[in-house]
C-alpha cells in the first residue's frame, strides 16, 4: 500500500488528541466532537503529494474512516481523482478542483505548523468576557410520558338541508322567511335600534353587490373585479351595515377585509393595518353613512390618507346611496369553492398585521362545525357582546346565524361602557338560548350586580366564553356562576371555547342536559410549566395553575400538540405544546406571505422516529397546551405571549393573573396590565404596565408594585425587571378597549410611556453578567521585560524631538528669563503689536506694543513697592478679567521680583458661588497683596461679598487703574533660574483645588518648547480664545508672544454668549493661521452656529487659510465634538485635518500640541480616514488592555490621538500600582519627563508624600535613573505609520482618562465619559449625564430637557443601555433639570461636587429611582 507510512505520520500529526500510534486501516477514530463532519478519509497517494497539507475537515480516499452522522445527513460521495490534482468536496459535496494558488497553499503549509505555546504568564487574555450561561438545573423536571397520539374529533355529520354556501342560505331566507328577524342593534340606552330581517339583508346585499361590480369606475375599466380584496370600515355600533356590506362582498365575489375605523391619522397600530391593506392591494373602502362622516377630515372635506394607508375610495354602503339593480340582473350563487371568501386581520407580537385567508369552502365547513358541536337550531335567540368583525363574534354572529337563520343581539362597547349588565337584561327579555361574551364582560356584570330582581338566566342553553382558553378565565366563570346559579343559569351551560385567527375554532366545550358531570380541572404546578412540563399539584399552593378544558376538538379536524421550538415534533402525554390542527374548517395562508404561511399553515407533525403522522398538513394554532383524559383540550397560554427567560418558559397571561391577585381594584384598573419582555443582554426580562387609578396616592402604588413584585417571585420563581405604573386611559388601546400590547412595549422601548411611577429590580433578575474580574497575580519585572521581548512588543515610550539638536535662531534663548525677553524686545522693536484685545462686536478694544508693555509694567512694579511694600519674593493675587491689565500686572510682578497667581474674578451675578473660590486661592497661595482693577475693587468689598465670604480678611487690595508716573530705580532680576517664576491654580475635574510652582527655567523652556512646534514668529498672528487663569491657557495668553515675538488676538471666552460668531469671523478677518481654542468654544460654536453656516458665508467668512485649531484641554479628545465642528465648518473652508487637540495636566501643562504636520499626506485629498484616530475594544479597556478592532465592529470605542508631543518632553507608559514600564499594548498612567515639568504642589499642608510622588517618581524597574512626574491620567502609545518632517516615525498618545475619576466596579476599571455617552444616546431628552459611584452602586445623574412627565421614561432605557454595552447594573437613577450637573470653566464636569450634592441631598432632582 503505496505511502502508508506517510499517511499515518500525517494523521498523528493533525489528530493531537489521539493515541500515541495508530495502525488506521482498522482503527475507528475516536467519534466525540466529529459529529457533525460528514466523513473523514484520508488521501495523500504517492511521493508527489507529501506537500499537500492533510485538510481535516472533508478528506477522500479508498479507506473511508466512517464517523457517526447526525440522523438525516446524505452519505458522501467519494470523489475521484484526476491525474496529480487533488480534489476537495465542497459543503454541498460537489467536487472542485484544487490546483490551489501558491499563496494559499503557503496560507494551509502555515497553519499545518504547530502553533507556538501561548505565553501564559505574562498575557492572559481574560478579557474576552463571556456571560455567564444559565446552566440548566439538574433537577428540572422532565416529560417521562409516552408519545402522544394524535385526537380526531367526533365526524362532520352533513344534514340533508345544509346549504351548498352561505350565500346560498342567504337567499333562501331571504326568499322564504323574508320577514323573519335576522339581527337586533341597540342604542346606547339599551333600546332596540333598529331590526334587520332576513328579506332585508338579501335585497340590500344584492344592491351593494351591484353596486360595488357595476358603479365603481366604469364600464371599460370597472374598480372592483370579482377576487378583488376591499376594506370594510364600520363602527362597532352599527352591526347591521357591516352585515350587509359583507354579504354584499360574498354574492358580489369580492373579498372583505374587515378592519378597524381609524379615529385619528395616529391610532394605536394604524399604520400597520395600512401596510396590510397595502399589501392585499385593496383600492376600494366601505363604510358607512355615519361612519364616513365621523372620519377626519382635510380643510377642503376630503378624507386625508392615514400613515401607511394606500389611496382609497371610500364608498357608502346605505341604501339611499346606491342604484337599484336592474330586473335581470342577479348574483351568481355557486357552491362554496377554494376561492378566498375573505380575510381576517390579526396582529402579532410585534405589532405587525396579517391577513389569515378563508376560503369559501373553510368557511362554510366552520359554520357547520360550529353548527354541529353548538346544537344550533333554526330560529334561535343568539346575544353577542363580541366584535363581529373578527374571531368568536364574526363566526357566530355574522356566519353561522345566518346559516340557521337564527336571531342576533348585537350589543355594541359603547351600551357595555354604560351599563354593563344590558347583556344579561336582553338574555332575560329575548329568552336568548345563547350568548356570545368574554370573561371581562362576566366580571363586568359581577362587579355591576347589585341583586336585581327581575333577572333569570333559565333560558340560556349555552354561554360561549370566547376567551375561556385564558388563564384567567376560569376565575371569572366560577364568579360568575356562582352569583347567577340563584337567578336560573346552570354550571354546564358555560361553554368556553379556544380559538385563532389562523384555526378559527379550535375547540369548544358542548351543551349538555346532563348536569351531574363536572367539567375538566387541572391543578398544573407552575414550576413544571416553565420548563413546559405537566405535574399536577393541589389547590392549596399558592404557585400552580388551574385550568379549565375548553372541550373537545372540533367535528371534522384531528389535533396533537408539537414541541414550540424546532421541528414539529410530537410532545409525550406529560408535555407542553403548541396545538395543531388538521381540518377543512381553517384558514390557509398570511395573504401573500408565502415564506410565513409554509411554517405555520403546512406543518407536517413527526413522531419520535421521524415519521410524519399524517399526509395532510397541519395548521399551528398559537395556542401552547395539551390533551388531557377523555379527549379533553387544556389550553395554558399562547405563543405570541411566551417569554423564555433564563431558559425558562413564563406566559404573559399567567404573569397578569397573578398582579391582578393583589389586591388590585384599590390601586390598578382590571383589565389595563400589560406584561411583554425586552432583551437586554441577551436574554428576556419581564416589564408589567399597568393603569394607576387617580385616586391612590404614589406611596400606596409603590406598595402594590413591591407586593406584585413578590408574588411573581414567588409564584413563578421568575423576577420582574420593571413595573411601570402610567396614569389612568393613556396606554394604547385596540379599538374594543383592550391594551395594545406591541405599541405600549414600543412606547416603552423608545421612552415615551410617561409613567408615573417606576421599580426596576435589575439586580434580581439579571443573572448573565460575566463573572467580576480577579487581579492578577503581579509579574516579577524580569518576567516583564522578558515577556515583552518574546512577544515581540516594545516598552511604551516615546519622544518630542529633542531641543539640544534643534538649530534655530532663537535670539530669545540667550536670556534666563522671561522679564529680560521684554526690556529686550521693547529696545530692538518697540512698535511692534504683541497683543490685540477683541470686544463682543469684533472690532479692537485694546492692544500693547512690546515699548507699552514694558513701560507699564514698570509703572505697576513701581506701585508693587512704594504703596504695596512688598518684598521680592512675595505672591500676588491678579484678579483680572480676561484682557490686557492682566498680562501688563503678570509683568509688573516680575519687574518686582514679586510671584504672580492669576485668579478669575467673581462673577457679578453669582457671587455667592464664585466668590469663595476666589479667597481661597488667595489664601492658599498666600498671596500678600491682591492687585485688580476699580470695578472688582468694588465688588470685592461689596454687602453682596460680605454675604459669601469675611472681607475683612482680604489681604490689601490695590487698584491698577491708578499708576504712579514714575518708573523703577532698576528692574529685578532674578539670581537663579530655578526660582519661582509664578503659581498656578485651577480645580481638577475631582474638585481638588492644587496649585503648581513654576520656575523662570521651565518658563523659558516651555515657551521655547511651544515656539518650536508651532513655528512662532513675530511676522505670526496667533487667535486665543481661551480663559487665560491657568494651565496652557493662560501661557498661551500671557507668555508667548513676549517670547517669540509673534501677535497675538485674545478673544474673551464670555463675549461668545452674545456673539457666537466672534471667534471664527475673527479668524477669518485677521486670516489667522494657528488659532487655540476650549470645548466650551467650540461647543457654543457647533450649537450656536449650526444653523447660521449659510449667513455667514454670505458675510465673507473663510475659514480656508486656518493650518491648526487646536483645543486646549485636560481630558481624553472630545472626538464627537471636534469631528461635528468639523463637518460643520466644512463647508466655510475649514480643512478637515485642522482641527486637533492638545494635552497636559497639573504636573506638566502642555504635553501634547498642533496636530501633526503630515507634509505630503495632508495633500492628498480629504477623502482619506484621519490617521490619527484608532478604534478599541471597550471591554480590553476595562482590563487595562489595549485592542485595536476595525471601526464599527461591537464594543469599538473611538479615540483621538492628543496632538504631537512637544520637543523635549519624554513619556512612558507605567502601571500606576507597581511603577513597572507597560508594553505598547496595555493601558497605564502617562509619566512626563522635561524641562518644563512643574516643580512641585504650592500648598500649605506641605503634603510631602504626594510631591514626591508626583512629581520625583521612578520606575521600579528598566531605567531607574529618569525622574519622571506622574500625570495622574491613564493612556497609551502608539507608534503610527506616519512620518513627520524629519522622516522619524510618529508617536501617537492617546488619552483615555483621569487615574482619579476612573471607577472600580466587578474588578474592572470603567471610565465615566464611556458610560456617559452610552446613556446620552438613550434617549432624546437627555442632555447631559454624569455618573459616579456611591458605595458600589453605580449612580446616573441625568438632565432632562423635556417635560417632567419624560422623567421615568429615561429609568428603563438608562439602565438598560448600561447593562447592554458596560454588564452593570445602574443601581440609582436621578432625573435634574438641565444645568444641576457642575462643569468648570474648561467645560469638564465636576462629577464629586456632583457626588457630594447628592450625598448632602441637595440636587433637587425630578426623580430618582433606586433599582431594587
Amino acid at each position: 500500500m503505496a505511502g502508508s507510512g506517510q499517511r499515518e505520520f500525517t494523521i498523528i500529526r493533525t489528530w493531537k488528541n489521539l493515541p500515541s500510534k495508530i495502525d488506521i486501516t482498522n482503527t475507528d477514530l475516536p467519534t466525540e466532537g466529529y459529529q457533525t463532519r460528514k466523513t473523514l478519509t484520508t488521501c495523500l497517494e504517492g511521493k508527489e503529494n507529501h506537500s499537500a497539507p492533510p485538510d481535516v475537515t472533508t478528506y477522500t480516499s479508498e479507506h473511508s474512516i466512517q464517523v457517526e452522522r447526525p440522523q438525516g445527513s446524505t452519505s458522501s460521495r467519494t470523489a475521484p481523482k484526476y491525474g496529480n490534482a487533488e480534489l476537495m468536496e465542497t459543503g454541498d459535496g460537489v467536487p472542485v478542483s484544487s490546483r490551489v494558488s501558491a499563496k494559499i497553499q503557503q496560507l494551509v503549509n502555515t497553519l499545518k505548523r504547530p502553533k507556538r505555546p501561548p505565553l501564559r504568564e505574562f498575557f492572559v487574555d481574560d478579557f474576552e468576557e463571556l456571560l455567564e450561561v444559565q446552566q440548566p438545573d439538574p433537577n428540572q423536571p422532565k416529560p417521562e410520558g409516552a408519545q402522544m397520539l394524535a385526537m380526531r374529533g367526533e365526524q362532520l355529520g352533513v344534514v340533508t338541508n345544509w346549504p351548498p354556501s352561505l350565500e346560498a342560505a342567504l337567499q333562501r331566507w331571504g326568499t322564504i322567511s323574508p320577514k323573519a328577524p335576522c339581527l337586533t342593534t341597540m342604542d346606547t340606552n339599551g333600546k332596540p335600534l333598529y331590526i334587520l330581517t332576513y328579506g332585508k339583508l338579501w335585497t340590500r346585499s344584492m344592491k351593494v353587490a351591484y353596486n360595488i361590480l357595476h358603479k365603481l369606475g366604469t364600464k371599460q375599466e370597472p374598480m372592483v373585479r370579482p377576487g378583488d380584496r376591499v376594506a370594510l370600515v364600520f363602527p362597532n355600533n352599527d352591526p347591521a351595515a357591516f352585515m350587509v356590506a359583507f354579504y354584499g362582498c360574498l354574492l358580489a365575489e369580492v373579498v372583505p377585509v374587515p378592519i378597524e375605523v381609524p379615529l385619528t391619522r395616529k391610532d394605536a397600530g394604524s399604520q400597520q393595518i395600512g401596510f396590510l391593506l397595502g399589501s392585499c392591494g385593496v383600492t376600494v373602502a366601505l363604510t358607512s353613512d355615519a361612519c364616513h362622516k365621523g372620519l377626519p377630515k382635510s380643510p377642503t372635506g376630503e378624507i386625508p390618507q392615514f400613515k401607511g394607508w394606500p389611496k382609497l375610495l371610500w364608498f357608502v354602503t346605505e341604501s339611499k346611496h346606491l342604484s337599484k339593480p336592474p330586473r335581470d340582473w342577479f348574483p351568481h350563487i355557486k357552491d362554496a369553492n377554494n376561492d378566498t371568501a375573505y380575510i381576517e386581520y390579526k396582529t402579532c407580537k410585534d405589532g405587525s398585521v396579517l391577513g389569515v385567508t378563508v376560503t369559501r369552502i373553510a368557511l362554510l365547513t366552520h359554520c357547520q362545525a360550529l353548527t354541529q358541536a353548538c346544537g344550533y337550531t333554526e330560529a334561535e335567540t343568539i346575544v353577542n357582546v363580541l366584535d363581529f368583525k373578527k374571531d368568536v363574534g364574526l363566526w357566530h354572529g355574522i356566519l353561522t346565524s345566518v346559516m340557521n337563520m337564527m336571531h342576533v343581539i348585537s350589543i355594541p362597547y359603547s351600551l357595555m361602557k354604560v351599563n354593563p349588565l344590558s347583556w344579561i337584561q336582553k338574555v332575560c327579555q329575548y329568552k336568548a338560548k345563547v350568548a356570545c361574551v368574554k370573561s371581562r364582560d362576566m366580571h363586568w356584570a359581577l362587579v355591576a350586580h347589585r341583586d336585581q330582581r327581575d333577572i333569570n338566566l333559565s333560558s340560556l342553553r349555552m354561554l360561549i366564553v370566547a376567551d375561556g382558553a385564558n388563564p384567567w378565565s376560569i376565575s371569572s366563570c366560577d364568579a360568575f356562576l356562582n352569583v347567577f346559579q340563584s337567578k336560573g343559569l346552570r354550571q354546564e351551560v358555560i361553554c368556553p371555547c379556544a380559538s385563532s385567527p389562523e384555526a378559527l375554532t379550535v375547540a369548544i366545550r358542548r351543551p349538555t342536559d346532563d348536569s351531574n358531570q363536572p367539567p375538566g380541572r387541572g391543578v398544573l404546578s407552575m414550576h413544571g410549566l416553565t420548563f413546559g412540563v405537566i405535574r399536577v399539584d393541589s389547590e392549596e399552593k399558592l404557585s400552580v395553575l388551574t385550568v379549565q378544558d375548553v372541550g373537545l376538538v372540533m367535528p371534522g379536524a384531528i389535533m396533537c400538540a408539537v414541541k414550540p421550538d424546532g421541528i414539529p415534533q410530537l410532545c409525550r402525554t406529560d408535555e407542553i405544546g403548541e396545538l395543531c390542527v388538521c381540518a377543512i374548517a381553517t384558514g390557509t395562508s398570511y395573504y401573500g406571505l408565502s415564506g410565513m404561511t409554509k411554517n405555520t399553515f403546512e406543518v407536517f407533525p413527526m413522531t419520535s422516529s421521524g415519521a410524519p403522522i399524517s399526509e395532510y398538513p397541519f395548521i399551528r394554532t398559537g395556542l401552547l397546551g395539551f390533551i388531557g383524559p377523555g379527549g379533553l383540550v387544556f389550553v395554558v397560554g399562547k405563543m405570541d405571549g411566551l417569554m423564555v427567560v433564563s431558559g425558562r418558559r413564563h406566559n404573559a397571561d399567567d404573569i397578569v393573573a397573578t398582579a391582578l391577585a393583589v389586591e388590585p381594584m384599590k390601586f390598578v384598573y382590571r383589565g389595563r396590565i400589560a406584561v411583554f419582555s425586552v432583551t437586554v443582554l441577551h436574554d428576556e426580562r419581564i416589564v408589567i404596565v399597568a393603569e394607576q387609578r387617580p385616586d391612590s396616592t404614589e406611596e400606596d402604588s409603590f406598595q402594590w408594585m413591591s407586593r406584585v413584585l413578590q408574588a411573581i417571585d414567588s409564584i413563578h420563581q421568575v423576577g420582574v425587571y420593571c413595573l411601570a405604573l402610567v396614569p389612568a386611559n393613556t396606554l394604547p388601546k385596540t379599538p374594543l378597549g383592550g391594551i395594545h400590547l406591541s405599541e405600549t412595549k414600543q412606547l416603552f422601548l423608545e421612552g415615551s410611556l410617561h409613567p408615573c411611577n417606576v421599580l426596576m429590580c435589575p439586580h434580581t433578575c439579571v443573572t448573565n453578567l460575566p463573572k467580576p474580574r480577579q487581579k492578577q497575580p503581579e509579574i516579577g519585572p524580569a518576567s516583564v521585560m522578558v515577556g515583552n521581548l518574546v512577544s515581540g512588543k516594545r516598552i511604551a515610550q516615546a519622544s518630542g524631538r529633542d531641543l539640544g539638536q534643534i538649530e534655530d535662531n532663537d535670539q530669545a534663548r540667550k536670556f534666563l528669563f522671561l522679564s529680560e525677553v521684554l526690556q529686550w524686545r521693547a529696545q530692538t522693536t518697540p512698535d511692534h503689536v504683541l497683543y490685540t484685545l477683541l470686544n463682543c462686536r469684533g472690532t479692537i478694544a485694546n492692544s500693547l506694543t512690546c515699548v507699552q508693555l514694558h513701560k507699564r509694567a514698570e509703572k505697576i512694579a513701581v506701585m508693587l513697592m512704594e504703596r504695596g511694600h512688598l518684598q521680592d519674593g512675595d505672591h500676588v493675587a491678579l484678579v483680572y478679567p480676561p484682557g490686557i491689565d492682566l498680562i501688563a500686572a503678570f509683568y509688573g510682578c516680575l519687574y518686582a521680583g514679586c510671584v504672580p497667581i492669576t485668579v478669575r474674578p467673581p462673577h457679578p451675578q453669582n457671587i455667592a458661588t464664585t466668590l469663595p473660590t476666589v479667597k481661597m486661592i488667595v489664601e492658599v497661595s498666600r498671596s500678600a497683596c491682591l492687585m485688580t482693577t476699580q470695578l472688582i475693587c468694588k465688588l470685592l468689598r461689596s454687602r453682596e461679598a460680605a454675604a459669601a465670604v469675611d472681607v475683612r480678611t482680604w489681604p490689601p487690595i490695590l487698584d491698577t487703574d491708578d499708576l504712579p508716573k514714575k518708573r523703577p530705580a532698576q528692574i529685578y532680576k532674578p539670581s537663579n533660574p530655578d526660582t519661582l517664576a509664578y503659581l498656578d491654580f485651577s480645580v481638577s475635574t475631582t474638585g481638588m483645588l492644587a496649585g503648581v510652582k513654576m520656575s523662570h527655567a521651565a518658563t523659558s523652556a516651555f515657551c521655547r518648547s511651544i515656539k518650536l512646534q508651532c513655528e512662532l514668529y513675530p511676522s505670526r498672528e496667533v487667535a486665543i480664545c481661551l480663559d487665560p487663569y491657568c494651565g496652557l491657557g493662560f501661557v498661551l495668553w500671557c507668555l508667548c508672544s513676549v517670547y517669540s515675538g509673534h501677535q497675538s488676538i485674545l478673544i474673551p471666552p464670555s463675549e461668545l454668549e452674545t456673539n457666537p460668531a466672534l471667534w471664527l469671523l475673527a479668524v477669518s478677518q485677521y486670516k489667522v493661521r494657528d488659532t487655540f481654542c476650549s470645548y466650551s468654544v467650540m461647543e457654543l460654536c457647533t450649537k450656536g452656529l449650526g444653523s447660521q453656516t449659510e449667513s455667514l458665508k454670505a458675510r465673507g467668512l473663510d475659514l480656508s487659510r486656518v493650518r491648526t485649531c487646536v483645543v486646549v484641554a485636560e481630558e481624553r479628545p472630545r472626538i464627537a465634538l471636534t469631528q461635528s465642528f468639523s463637518k460643520l465648518f466644512k463647508d466655510l473652508g475649514l480643512h478637515p485635518r485642522a482641527v486637533s487637540t492638545s494635552f497636559g495636566c497639573r504636573v506638566n501643562l502642555a504635553i501634547c500640541l498642533q496636530p501633526h504636520r503630515l507634509g505630503k499626506l495632508a495633500d492628498q485629498g480629504t477623502s482619506g480616514p484621519d490617521p490619527t484616530t484608532v478604534y478599541v475594544d471597550m471591554r480590553a479597556l476595562r482590563h487595562d488592555r489595549v485592542r485595536l478592532v476595525e471601526r464599527g465592529s461591537p464594543h469599538s470605542l473611538p479615540l483621538m490621538e492628543s496632538g504631537k508631543i512637544l520637543p523635549g518632553v519624554r513619556i512612558i507608559i507605567a502601571n500606576p500600582e507597581t511603577k513597572g514600564p507597560l508594553g505598547d499594548s496595555h493601558l497605564g498612567e502617562i509619566w512626563v519627563h522635561s524641562a518644563h515639568n512643574a516643580s512641585g504642589y504650592f500648598t500649605i499642608y506641605g503634603d510631602e508624600s504626594l510631591q514626591s510622588d508626583h512629581f520625583n517618581s521612578r520606575l521600579s524597574f528598566g531605567d531607574t535613573q529618569t525622574i519622571w512626574a506622574r500625570t495622574g491620567y491613564l493612556g497609551f502609545l502608539r507608534r503610527t505609520e506616519l512620518t513627520d518632517a524629519n522622516g522619524e516615525r510618529h508617536d501617537a498618545l492617546y488619552v483615555v482618562g483621569a487615574l482619579d475619576e476612573a471607577m472600580e466596579l466587578r474588578g474592572m476599571r470603567y471610565h465615566p465619559i464611556d458610560i456617559e455617552t452610552s446613556v446620552i444616546r438613550a434617549h432624546k431628552s437627555v442632555t447631559e449625564c454624569a455618573v459616579f459611584t456611591w458605595t458600589n452602586l453605580l449612580v446616573v445623574v441625568v438632565e432632562l430637557d423635556g417635560s417632567e412627565q419624560e422623567a421615568l421614561d429615561l429609568v428603563p432605557l438608562v439602565t438598560n443601555v448600561v447593562l447592554e454595552e458596560h454588564y452593570l447594573i445602574v443601581g440609582v437613577v436621578v432625573v435634574v433639570d438641565i444645568g444641576v450637573i457642575p462643569i468648570n470653566s474648561r467645560g469638564e464636569k465636576q462629577r464629586m461636587h456632583l457626588r457630594d450634592g447628592f450625598l448632602a441631598d441637595q440636587l433637587d432632582p425630578i426623580y430618582v429611582a433606586y433599582n431594587m
